[in-house]
């Protein structure tokens, strides 16, 4: 049997349709749910996931409420947790689709914010989850006036949403992956104000609860990433009540490390990570 490559819509009896995007080979050794970043969409992970593929790994990534293919306004929520909704979608098709592998989750960015508080919630039958740049406190200064007038339009204009600032060099210092970022018509480029309030409630949550979170974990960051405050995520792994923790900064790397120059290295690390835990009974 040939890998197989796929994506499709998933409709649900409640809530928006999202989207998925998957990549399995034949007799999968393990296999990873992949939730993306904000104003970002599943198959910019495509390349991460026919790398997996030829050693074995099978990957699904979806397109949470609001982005992608996805159905829902752009980067809005009304909760944060309708997020988790997405996240329950994810295992589940990770569960239809590759029903034998050890599975394990993985989040980037803001989709790292996502998966840690669907660990916190249930850690169903993941087998570990890895992070990169996960989002547990912004690397960049909003001055006080702006905060509190987001706070503010929130509560009485949810669905604004404002330019977010965000270029492909902020990402990425490969020239070509942070051109393909500022020309992606899938990736939006505004943020919306209950977003925002909604992800910093979160992100305090999560650090709050982490000494909860219980999965063998691996957190890999750009040390340059000027988007994802890495100290934030260095603060949620020593609180992390895992035993077998990692937690990986690489030098000279902005916030997408798996499209940086050196991406292949990265995966290659989250990959021996991945057989490791694969591997063991139980």
């Amino acid at each position: 049997m040939p890998t197989l490559r796929a994506q499709g819509a998933v409709p649900r009896d409640a809530g928006p349709t999202l989207h998925e995007v998957s990549v399995v080979p034949e007799s999968p050794r393990a296999v990873v749910g992949i939730l993306h970043g904000y104003a970002d969409h599943a198959e910019r992970y495509a390349h991460v996931m026919e790398a997996w593929a030829e050693k074995g790994i099978a990957s699904i990534a979806l397109d949470m409420r609001g982005h992608g293919r996805a159905d829902g306004p752009r980067g809005y929520c009304g909760r944060f947790e309708e997020y988790l909704l997405d996240a329950a979608e994810l295992a589940s098709l990770v569960a239809k689709r590759v029903p034998r592998a050890p599975a394990f989750l993985y989040g980037h960015s803001f989709g790292g914010l996502v998966a840690a508080h669907s660990i916190l919630e249930s850690p169903r039958a993941w087998k570990g989850v890895l992070l990169s740049g996960p989002y547990f406190g912004r690397g960049f200064h909003i001055p006080a006036p702006k905060r509190i007038a987001a706070q503010v339009a929130s509560r009485l204009v949810p669905r604004l949403s404002l330019p977010a600032g965000i270029r492909g060099e902020h990402v990425s210092h490969d020239p070509v992956m942070a051109h393909r970022y500022d020309t992606d018509p899938l990736v939006f480029k505004n943020g919306n104000v209950r977003w925002f309030t909604e992800s910093g409630r979160a992100q305090a949550e999560a650090l709050a609860r982490a000494g909860s979170f219980q999965l063998p974990l691996y957190i890999v960051y750009g040390a340059e990433d000027p988007l994802s405050r890495a100290a934030s995520g260095k603060a949620f792994f020593d609180a992390a009540g895992s035993a077998d923790k990692t937690f990986d900064e690489r030098v000279g790397l902005r916030h997408e490390v798996v499209n940086e120059i050196e991406w292949k290295a990265v995966v290659a690390t989250m990959t021996e990570w991945i057989t490791h835990r694969a591997a063991r009974r139980g």
